[in-house]
């Protein structure tokens, strides 16, 4: 049973179950997303990853409107959120290749994309930073809650964003957040090959030395869904309206579900009912 009979199977918190036997109880390890699923600091980043890269196609000379290549960039963009940006920019690449252009190296691409991301970003961070304004506002709301209380029922938690680890790691302490993960933080590396989301997962129960049915991920992209999915784990999707901070955002909803989401939340304003939920004291 799927959770496209929306009206019936979602809560009046915003607690929809996607798929009836999602694991329950005897959690040991929760691993979350970054961006759109605790920080709200790089919120829709892809309203600035996609006209970039539309316009880079734009460029080829090919006879598709600008409106068709949206379509054709959303889709490979947000197929591949989760995964280091370097892939999404490695399938530019290949888009304009497709398009008998000469693309830039993938590289050039993503720096392309900080340089016009951290205009916007930049001002968050400093504004935090000199507390204009507070860490909650620019968090998913209830953040902190659920993993202190995750942490109380002693889960290990570890974090996985496929934002260069160098930021990650600052904007996790700018947030507050840190103390809840410890040493286990982790994003994307130079040599990209030597990081991703399922190397983590598989890390988690190499640590834990059980099945990775004890296992519950958070995140907002598809490939912590999906690598959850894979080892038997709860996968929990977090559909945030990143501009609001209230609600859920359907097109977010819609592709988590396709990717697998066992659950279906926009925040954590439903944490008890969540944790009776799914059998975490």
């Amino acid at each position: 049973m799927t959770g496209s009979d929306n009206s019936d199977r979602q809560a009046s918190d915003g607690l929809e179950i996607a798929r009836d036997d999602f694991p329950r109880g005897d959690f040991r390890a929760a691993i979350f997303d970054f961006d759109g699923t605790l920080s709200l600091l790089r919120r829709n980043w892809q309203d600035t990853m996609i006209p970039m890269m539309v316009d880079v196609l734009s460029e080829t000379g090919t006879s598709e409107t600008r409106e068709e290549l949206y379509a054709v960039v959303e889709d490979f963009v947000m197929r591949l959120n989760g995964r280091q940006t370097i892939y999404q920019m490695m399938q530019l690449a290949d888009e304009v290749r497709r398009r008998g252009g000469e693309p830039r190296e993938p590289l050039e691409y993503k720096h392309q994309y900080h340089d016009l991301l951290w205009r916007e970003v930049g001002v968050r961070i400093d504004d935090v930073r000199c507390g204009r304004v507070p860490p909650e506002v620019m968090t998913v709301p209830g953040s902190r809650g659920l993993l202190q209380r995750l942490q109380k029922a002693g889960l290990t938690l570890y974090l996985a964003s496929g934002t260069d680890l160098k930021y990650v790691r600052d904007e996790v302490a700018l947030l507050g957040l840190d103390e809840f993960f410890g040493s286990h933080i982790y994003g994307a590396l130079d040599d990209y090959k030597q990081f991703s989301k399922a190397m983590i997962i598989h890390r988690m129960i190499e640590d834990t030395g059980l099945p990775g049915r004890h296992i519950v991920a958070f995140g907002d992209g598809f490939v912590e869904i999906e690598e959850t999915r894979k080892v038997g784990g709860l996968a929990i999707g977090v559909a945030s309206n990143e501009t609001t901070r209230v609600g859920i955002n359907d097109w977010k909803r819609n592709r988590l579900i396709t990717a697998g989401a066992d659950l279906i939340i926009g925040d954590y304003r439903c944490l008890d009912n969540l944790m009776q939920l799914i059998g975490i004291p």
